[in-house]
């Protein structure tokens, strides 16, 4: 048998969407592979004991800034010599930058995943990302959409694939409890509509148009509340905003969840406002527990998101158009269920985390296999 050694390197283990695919990812794992974990920043570090109870090997670099993130390559590279890992998958442009001179040293074969479009980094970052982008073997983009952008803007010739984020569909069962129990927190009547969203609380979200749209909804529809999952930097500014609109009693600010599912029971409708986007997980989350989809057509969304079919797509920053698919939707019941179901099959079918983890394994193999032959001759 086999044993192949891969070890990832991304910013943070906290819960971003990244992260816990390779939380994920670790527990539908080929056993022929040995997968360890290296992060920078020690408050984001939310992952860590889940990896470490499923056998991981799991450092933390202890670095508080991009600076330093940088300028620890030697160290991530001393590293390497003690735990041997026959592969190194970098995650987002700090950790793939840093890893790249890491692997330089090592002489390591690179794989790294882009997460976003290249033209949304600051432009530092893309310049560092661009200048050492050839120090590495294969790229993967997590959508169509982000390998356009990569070709766009990257001038080299490292090969890119296309594999798509995946989930744990298995696990997105509805909860009857859970939607009492959330409802019941919130003071939410049961026939009340939910239209909800988890997301992180950071301007690329642009939750303030989901918010204004959250008002122009209320207009036709009174009894309607609004659940918003998760935390970030935005949030007291979403407050305030749902405040102005007079809004607040109907709107819910429910924080950062480590069980996301009854949060979703809870809800009708999902309702994405982004002006960016990679491959949304919540988005694969949300339509695998078979809620209708409301979303702006950015990203990796419309290879998921089927206009008419699993959901309504409209243009970024025209809360007045999301407003209307909403209100389309909580005036026709059967629409509902019938973009939830085609919505749940397009999951299944499309974005599993253990096909996105086959995937990647594949690659990991071809990538170790030539490294060895190569070493051999």
């Amino acid at each position: 048998m086999n044993d192949y050694r891969v070890f990832h390197l991304i910013k943070g283990l906290g819960r971003g969407g990244a992260e816990r695919l390779l939380i994920d990812g670790m527990k539908c794992r080929d056993q022929n592979f040995t997968y360890g974990y290296g992060y920078f920043l020690p408050w984001k570090d939310a992952l860590v004991p889940d990896l470490k109870e499923q056998g991981a090997d799991v450092i933390c670099f202890q670095k508080k800034t991009p600076v330093g993130i940088l300028t620890s390559y030697s160290e991530v590279a001393r590293f390497f010599q003690s735990w041997k890992p026959d592969l190194l998958h970098c995650h987002l442009p700090l950790a793939g930058i840093t890893g790249r001179l890491a692997a330089r040293k090592s002489k390591l074969p690179v794989v790294y995943t882009e997460h976003n479009l290249i033209e949304r980094y600051h432009p530092l970052t893309r310049l560092a990302n661009s200048w050492t982008w050839k120090w590495q073997d294969r790229v993967v983009a997590v959508s169509a959409e982000v390998a356009d952008s990569i070709h766009a803007h990257i001038n080299s010739q490292v090969p890119v694939d296309i594999i798509r984020n995946g989930i744990t569909v298995e696990s997105m069962i509805p909860s009857p409890e859970g939607r009492i129990s959330v409802r019941k927190e919130f003071n939410i009547p049961e026939k009340s509509p939910v239209i909800g969203t988890v997301s992180a609380l950071r301007a690329g979200k642009n939750l303030l148009d989901w918010i204004r749209a959250a008002k122009l909804i209320l207009e036709s529809h009174p009894s309607a509340h609004f659940l918003i999952v998760g935390d970030g930097p935005v949030r007291e500014s979403l407050i305030s905003e749902a405040a102005s609109c007079a809004i607040q009693n109907q709107i819910h600010f429910a924080g950062l969840q480590q069980n996301v599912i009854p949060f979703y029971s809870a809800m009708d409708i999902f309702l994405s406002s982004s002006t960016f986007e990679g491959l949304p997980l919540a988005l694969l989350e949300a339509m695998a527990m078979r809620l209708p989809v409301v979303a702006t057509r950015v990203g990796g969304v419309p290879e998921v998101v089927k206009e008419g079919q699993s959901g309504f797509l409209v243009p970024p920053k025209y809360p007045d158009l999301l407003a209307q698919k909403v209100k389309q939707l909580l005036t026709q019941h059967d629409l509902r269920e019938s973009f939830g179901n085609c919505g749940h099959s397009i999951v299944c079918e499309r974005f599993s985390i253990q096909r996105m983890t086959q995937e990647l394994e594949h690659l990991y193999t071809e990538m170790i296999v030539k490294r060895r032959n190569n070493a051999k001759s």
